[in-house]
């Protein structure tokens, strides 16, 4: 796909997550909308991982860390052909295995999350198996910063800097926002870089709504050998709807019927902009 597709792609996924939060009353809207561009970049563009090779010992893994925004992974997974579109719209109902966490019961779902700081020291321990096998597969963990202040992070990123694990690829969703308020507010995460780095990993950053800037810094992995990667991606919580972007109150809200057409309007014109833009 080139990246005005990809970008095409990001704008169509943004509808779907806001129809299936709004379908089912509940979900993260704000965490899902700043992840997406870079999960749309991950499974149409790097992970070695399809509906007819999930069962492949060889085959890329991808842990999504952050597991409240399951929504944006459901809406890749489903356009992917993991399952049916149709799955996407029983989210949140009774006897659904579509929960608002990640669950091993929905396909293409590695591993469940929720808890939040413990995904990246599950995706270490794949790291670490694939290391000592022959397969030498790589992992992938999608991390909100929100998740940092769990001290479980940091000691996976020892472990993964020890075992010189340069097959796991860590990636910082940077919205600068969880729940209660600024990252630096509740509990200060920079300089965030210079902390990753010192614990061994080898740090990239970028914007993480740039489709270019994502795709060239996987192509770079590892970004050093013997070492495990970071990319400490930028966004913006609810990206892509004006009155969701960098507000706090949207990361756990439902839009009602008013709110629901004001963000698809925006979505439609970013369409018909990138459009035109491109020819």
């Amino acid at each position: 796909m080139t990246d005005r597709e990809l970008a095409l792609t990001s704008i169509r996924y943004r509808r779907m997550v806001l129809r299936i939060i709004k379908e089912a009353g509940a979900g993260h809207t704000g965490g899902s909308l700043s992840c997406i561009d870079i999960l749309n970049v991950l499974y149409n563009d790097v992970l070695n991982v399809a509906p007819a090779t999930f069962a492949d010992p060889a085959r890329d893994r991808y842990i999504h860390s952050k597991g409240h925004c399951v929504e944006a992974l459901y809406t890749v997974l489903a356009d992917r052909g993991f399952f049916p579109d149709a799955h996407l719209h029983t989210l949140s109902h009774y006897q659904s295995h579509f929960v608002g966490h990640p669950t091993r019961k929905v396909n293409g779902v590695e591993h469940n999350t929720g808890a939040l700081g413990h995904g990246l020291s599950v995706a270490t321990g794949l790291a670490l198996a694939g290391a000592r096998s022959s397969r030498r597969f790589r992992v992938f963990a999608l991390l909100g910063d929100g998740e940092l202040t769990e001290g479980s992070v940091w000691e996976a990123a020892m472990a993964a800097a020890h075992y010189g694990l340069d097959n796991l690829v860590v990636i910082v969703d940077r919205n600068g926002l969880q729940i209660s308020g600024r990252t630096e507010d509740v509990m200060g995460l920079e300089p965030l870089a210079q902390r990753f780095s010192a614990f061994g990993l080898e740090v990239r950053t970028c914007d993480g709504h740039d489709i270019t800037e994502l795709r060239a810094a996987f192509d770079e992995i590892p970004f050093a050998p013997g070492r495990p990667s970071l990319l400490l991606a930028h966004t913006v919580k609810g990206k892509g709807v004006s009155f969701m972007e960098g507000q706090a109150g949207w990361h756990h809200h439902v839009p009602n019927e008013h709110e629901y057409r004001l963000a698809l309007q925006e979505l439609q014109s970013a369409e018909a902009e990138l459009q035109v833009a491109h020819g």
